[in-house]
């Protein structure tokens, strides 16, 4: 896939909200912001235009002037700082966008003729914010559109996307899901708490909160905190989970994916051992099944 940087306008005035900092808006224990910027770990650059915070993932920063001046003028001053040929260009308030819809719509441009693809939600709207543009085009019209109007102040993206040539690809049931209003928010919080949900949503967040970035096989875990709890004790469901993280951190100097395999390999031997504990305890002392155990030959 050709390589992508990201703009991602964060500086709206969130009027519908009443004005407040709707990017750092928290939803699932982390702030709006921060959740579009974990799908943007592939990225090459990622630029912020908006106002400067503590963010979960090392951004540049942007700003248009004069601040608040609108979408095509805070998208020219994001673009000012992007240096790959393909840019992903998303609003701060995708709750429930992931890094593989970022890839998908960089790697739609590959290989073709099209200058732009547009996201296209549920409901048949385009998402010119929710999208991946190559970069020459996109300062070849923003410059074209300064010229014809003066400067960027207020004018709509959708003088933007029609001079494009573009793609559409329509974007998962919740991709493009944005937070513009009270509704929209409690929406979002009410989503991630659903029982499909809330189990990848937290392994997430904490993630994020641990600046971890590793893929977790959620179920090896789950499997694994079953078989101590009900083989051994339920206190050692967290006791063996946490020391099966410790034995995989110690692959760490080798890269994400060692840890991984570590991680599922630490699993397996505790899931063993507590199976061999457990079958200790319901078939009583009469079978040697530990590693290494055999007959014994010693005189009685």
């Amino acid at each position: 896939m050709t390589p992508f940087d990201v703009v991602v306008l964060a500086g709206g005035a969130a009027r519908r909200l009443g004005g407040v900092d709707k990017p750092g808006v928290s939803v699932g224990g982390r702030p709006l912001l921060d959740r579009v910027l974990s799908a943007c770990r592939e990225a090459g650059r990622t630029v912020v235009v908006g106002g400067r915070r503590p963010t979960v993932r090392p951004v540049v920063w942007a700003r248009e002037e004069p601040p608040g001046s609108g979408p095509l003028a805070a998208l020219a001053a994001g673009l000012r700082h992007v240096e790959a040929e393909t840019v992903v260009v998303l609003s701060g308030d995708l709750p429930f966008l992931r890094d593989g819809g970022v890839r998908t719509l960089a790697a739609a441009l590959d290989g073709g003729t099209a200058e732009g693809v547009l996201s296209v939600d549920p409901d048949g709207r385009d998402q010119p914010l929710v999208a991946a543009y190559r970069t020459e085009p996109l300062r070849r019209e923003l410059a074209l559109l300064a010229a014809e109007h003066g400067n960027l102040t207020g004018l709509p993206l959708r003088l933007l996307v029609q001079e494009l040539d573009l793609l559409r690809i329509p974007a998962g049931p919740l991709a493009s899901f944005d937070c513009d209003t009270w509704e929209d928010i409690a929406t979002a919080r009410a989503t991630i708490r659903e029982h499909g949900n809330v189990l990848d949503e937290w392994i997430t967040a904490v993630k994020d909160e641990l600046g971890i970035e590793l893929d977790v096989d959620t179920g090896v875990l789950l499997d694994l905190a079953r078989d101590a709890a009900h083989g051994v004790a339920r206190p050692a469901a967290p006791l063996t989970t946490f020391l099966v993280g410790y034995a995989a951190a110690r692959a760490a100097a080798s890269g994400p994916e060692a840890v991984s395999r570590a991680v599922a390999d630490a699993a397996r031997k505790a899931s063993a051992l507590a199976d061999r504990w457990a079958g200790e305890t319901a078939g009583g002392a009469g079978e040697a099944t530990g590693p290494g155990t055999g007959s014994g030959t010693g005189a009685g």
